[in-house]
C-alpha cells in the first residue's frame, strides 16, 4: 500500500488526494521503526519536502507532519531529512506570518525533530535555524515555546562553540527570562 501512497502524493492536480495520502503515509511514519523504514524506502522523503512548500496549506502542513515524524524516529531518519534539504522549507513555513496555530505548532515540533537525538546532527544543518528560533522563543503559544526551548536545547549540547552561536544569535536572555 506504502508505494501507491507515495506515487498519489506526485499527483500535484488532485491536492485532496495528496492530503489523504500524506495523512495516511504520516500515520505509518508514526509507527515502529519498521514502519517509519518502509515509507522512507517508499521514496516519500524527498516527495515530502517538495510538498513542504505545496501552494496548498493542508497538504504544506501534512507533509510538515510527515517529516517530523520521520526525523523523530532516529538519528538516521533526521540526518536522512537534512541532507534532503527539509530545513529550508520548514524555515519558509516558519516564517509565514499568516500561518494557522496548528501550523505553527506543526511546523515548530518538527524543527525540534530536526534539532534532537544523539549523535547530534551536524551543526552546519540546523545553525540556519537559529534566527528563526529567535522568533519563536517570543511565542505566547505554550506548544510552541515549549518545542522552540527543546530546539535550542538540543543545539547548544555540546562544545563551547554551539553555545557561542546560540548567545551571539541574542538567545540568552529570552531564555533567561
Amino acid at each position: 500500500v506504502v508505494p501507491r501512497l507515495v506515487e498519489f502524493l506526485n499527483n500535484d492536480a488532485m491536492p485532496a488526494l495528496q492530503f489523504e495520502s500524506a495523512w495516511a503515509l504520516t500515520n505509518i511514519a508514526s509507527g515502529t521503526s519498521q514502519h517509519t523504514e518502509v515509507v522512507v524506502q517508499g521514496g516519500a522523503v524527498p516527495i515530502f519536502v517538495r510538498l513542504m512548500s505545496s501552494p496548498n496549506e493542508d497538504v504544506r502542513e501534512q507533509a510538515i507532519w510527515a517529516i517530523g515524524n520521520i526525523a523523530g524516529d532516529s538519528p538516521q531518519c533526521r540526518d536522512l531529512v537534512l541532507r534532503a534539504q527539509a530545513l529550508t522549507p520548514l524555515l519558509d513555513q516558519l516564517r509565514e506570518p499568516s500561518s494557522k496555530l496548528s501550523m505553527l505548532r506543526n511546523a515548530t515540533w518538527t524543527l525540534s525533530n530536526f534539532c534532537r537525538g544523539k549523535p547530534q546532527p551536524a551543526f552546519e544543518f540546523v545553525r540556519p535555524a537559529l534566527p528563526t528560533l529567535a522568533v519563536l522563543i517570543h511565542s505566547r503559544d505554550e506548544d510552541v515555546l515549549t518545542d522552540a526551548c527543546w530546539a535550542l536545547s538540543y543545539l547548544s549540547d555540546g562544545s563551547n562553540d554551539k553555545i557561542q552561536a546560540v548567545v551571539e544569535q541574542g538567545l540568552a536572555g529570552p531564555l533567561g527570562e
